[in-house]
């Protein structure tokens, strides 16, 4: 499986320190940055790359993570076809994807150690979509909104 990752600086330790162990757990790593610790770095320039490449299929999920996790999930799910939650405990880690078929989880780097960061990403990484016909609906009226929402961007533009 091919996991994209970003960070800016206040998710950039723990980001270090996932990537590492996917690589170490053989996963291939994408890592979008940031490639080094600026305090005056943009989380959008490095999730926003990151969630364009889960939306084309060139990576299989993401890992967004910022200070909160809180600025990674709404910039990744500006994205379409990128479907981001903040995660905070393993039950959301896996349901998230079972369910919702998310994509991308979103991590706080500030308020999450390393230790539950490995549980929740192992839970969602091995978690599957099982998209019986309620769950469908569901994600079918979402993505409704959302091609509402580019029909009327580009009205605007």
């Amino acid at each position: 499986m091919r996991v994209g990752i970003a960070a800016d600086h206040g998710g950039f330790d723990l980001k270090e320190q996932i990537a590492e162990a996917l690589r170490a757990a053989d996963y291939e790593v994408v890592d979008f940055g940031a490639q080094k610790l600026n305090p005056a770095d943009d989380y959008p320039d490095f999730i926003t790359p990151m969630a364009k490449a889960v939306a084309r299929g060139e990576v299989d999920r993401g890992v967004a993570v910022c200070g909160s996790g809180v600025g990674a999930c709404v910039a990744a799910n500006k994205i379409p076809g990128v479907w981001a939650a903040l995660i905070l405990d393993v039950f959301s880690a896996h349901q998230g994807v079972e369910d919702d078929d998310m994509n991308v989880i979103c991590l706080g780097g500030r308020v999450t150690g390393f230790a539950l960061a490995w549980d929740l990403i192992q839970a969602f990484l091995t978690a599957r979509f099982i998209g019986t016909e309620r769950h469908r609906r569901r994600l079918n009226k979402i993505a409704a909104l959302e091609n509402e929402g580019e029909r009327k961007g580009k009205k605007n533009s």
